[in-house]
């Protein structure tokens, strides 16, 4: 199969009979063999009755419903686990993203050799709300990750097949897929300038609060993917290093101390001395990170825990 079309939803069902026609029609004039995965992230409107019914119509349709709404990442994941074609392409279904930029997205996968291409949306048709702090979002991005990409979180992305084989897409990680695929060893990412469309139907199910939750998140990611299987080298050293430090100022306290007694100098209690408790505070929390980084060490090579997300419904799945 050339193409798997996966198609996170919540909440569509005015949009969605007009994007599968769509995709439809394009992936038709184009002769090309496709499958299109829908993802019903827990929508509690008409979504999936509507999908049932379109796939009725187009065999070409595999859905999946969860039981509750866990998030954009979860819905991908489980599309990238179905996913069965050569290339994969993401693209919202809220009518935003064109599907007519699908057979260019192929062309450059298969014929250029990209492990990746994102969609930019470079003209946009949202208020300045929205536009400006994207705009902050994304510079942060490529100076964090050192990927040249004007818009991480576009929908519209196409990836080789083995490339959403080899990446864990978890929590709200969605926005960094370009950051999990090249940490993954895919370096061929490029960048292709999509249309923005108006939202024709609903309302955004995004508000301001999802760029606090960017920032975050590439924290989250950036510490995950350096130091997530070998979080010792992280706190093991940091540890180390602040009890080496407390050390040596409670060693020279000590030594000040036994210096001045050999003298005959009278000295206060070494308890006096601020720098003691500094000294002693260093330790404790050099030893505490130590082992916070040994405990972390046994945990991410021993778990066996991975997420799991609880299906109520398939279609040709």
């Amino acid at each position: 199969m050339d193409i798997s079309i996966v198609v996170p939803l919540y909440n569509e069902e005015q949009s969605v009979p007009e994007l599968i026609d769509w995709i439809n029609s394009v992936m038709e004039s184009h002769d090309l063999s496709y499958e299109i995965i829908v993802i019903d992230d827990g929508s509690d409107d008409r979504s999936w009755k509507v999908i049932q019914e379109l796939s009725a119509r187009y065999d070409t349709i595999k859905a999946i419903k969860f039981r509750r709404n866990y998030g954009k990442s979860a819905a991908l994941y489980c599309g990238f686990e179905v996913a069965s074609g050569d290339v994969v392409i993401t693209l919202d279904a809220d009518l935003q993203d064109s599907p007519e930029e699908i057979p260019e997205l192929y062309r450059m996968i298969t014929g250029e050799k990209y492990d990746m291409v994102s969609g930019w949306k470079k003209r946009r048709y949202d208020p300045l709300s929205k536009t400006i702090p994207s705009r902050i979002f994304n510079k942060t991005a490529r100076i964090a990750t050192g990927i040249p990409l004007h818009d991480f979180n576009c929908g519209l992305k196409a990836y080789r097949s083995e490339v959403v084989k080899s990446i864990e897409v978890y929590g709200e990680m969605h926005r960094y897929l370009p950051v999990m695929v090249k940490k993954a060893g895919f370096s061929a990412i490029a960048e292709k300038v999509v249309p923005h469309r108006q939202r024709k139907y609903g309302s955004t199910k995004f508000g301001l609060g999802r760029f606090m939750k960017g920032f975050l998140d590439l924290i989250s990611l950036t510490f995950v993917l350096r130091f997530g299987k070998r979080p010792m080298h992280l706190f093991g050293t940091m540890g180390t290093l602040m009890f080496i430090l407390g050390f040596l100022m409670a060693a020279w306290l000590g030594g000040q101390k036994i210096y001045y007694l050999y003298h005959g100098i009278r000295l206060g209690l070494v308890t006096e001395s601020p720098y003691f408790y500094i000294a002693l505070a260093a330790m404790v929390m050099g030893t505490q990170l130590f082992v916070a980084g040994f405990l972390g060490e046994l945990i991410s090579r021993n778990s066996p825990y991975k997420d799991r997300y609880l299906i109520e419904e398939k279609i040709n799945v």
